[in-house]
């Protein structure tokens, strides 16, 4: 399967309903790998929101207001939010002659940029967990769908995505070259990634939204 024609516009079908599927479809595949590994991550062991390189993600409020908030916490607001919005008829509705919002892309883009940041979490902090209950194919599926929906409809900034561009080049995510061949690179990933200790190559220290 060339996860490229996953993504793709269908023709015919509206653009607001093709982001909405697969948005819906990612947080539901990042919430069932975060709650398999989430005994793991508590405000002890992950006292922030770390991802690749030491990125720390800071939680912006309704007011717009920073906060620096342990990881379980930034991840229960991130799947708050998420699920309030999805829930929210007049932002995805789902009866008929309904209309998305004019606001409705730029509320995916902040939906697929907190997904991201939840994935990276996982990547640098919980691997070894997730390689241990043999979800790591689930989860190196799940990034690579929310690569190639960003790559598709550019939906989220290149300062955000970099610090997993190392795993983009191992799973043959860059240049487009999106294919099923995932299920035979999980050994690169391990090697990329290794220890929660050695991503620092990932990327350059950063703060982020």
């Amino acid at each position: 399967m060339d996860l490229r024609l996953l993504v793709d516009l269908p023709a015919g079908l509206d653009y607001n309903e093709w982001l909405a599927s697969h948005t819906m479809a990612l947080f539901d595949h990042v919430n069932l790998v975060y709650g398999s590994v989430s005994e793991f991550c508590t405000q002890s062991s992950c006292p922030d929101m770390t991802g690749p390189g030491q990125r720390t993600y800071l939680w912006f409020d309704e007011k717009g207001k920073r906060t620096k908030v342990a990881a379980p916490q930034y991840i229960d607001y991130v799947m708050t939010f998420i699920q309030k919005t999805i829930s929210d008829e007049s932002i995805f509705p789902t009866k008929y002659a309904n209309e998305f919002p004019s606001s409705f892309e730029s509320i995916v883009r902040k939906i697929v940029r907190l997904l991201f940041h939840v994935v990276a979490h996982l990547y640098a902090v919980h691997f070894k967990e997730v390689v241990m209950l043999g979800l790591h194919a689930h989860l190196n599926l799940t990034f690579a769908h929310l690569m190639a929906l960003h790559h598709r409809f550019s939906l989220i900034e290149a300062k955000e995505t970099d610090v997993l561009k190392d795993l983009e080049v191992a799973l043959k995510l860059t240049d487009e070259a999106l294919t099923n061949e995932l299920a035979n690179n999980n050994d690169k990933v391990t090697d990329v990634l290794g220890d929660s200790s050695n991503t620092a190559h990932l990327s350059e220290d950063n703060v982020c939204k």
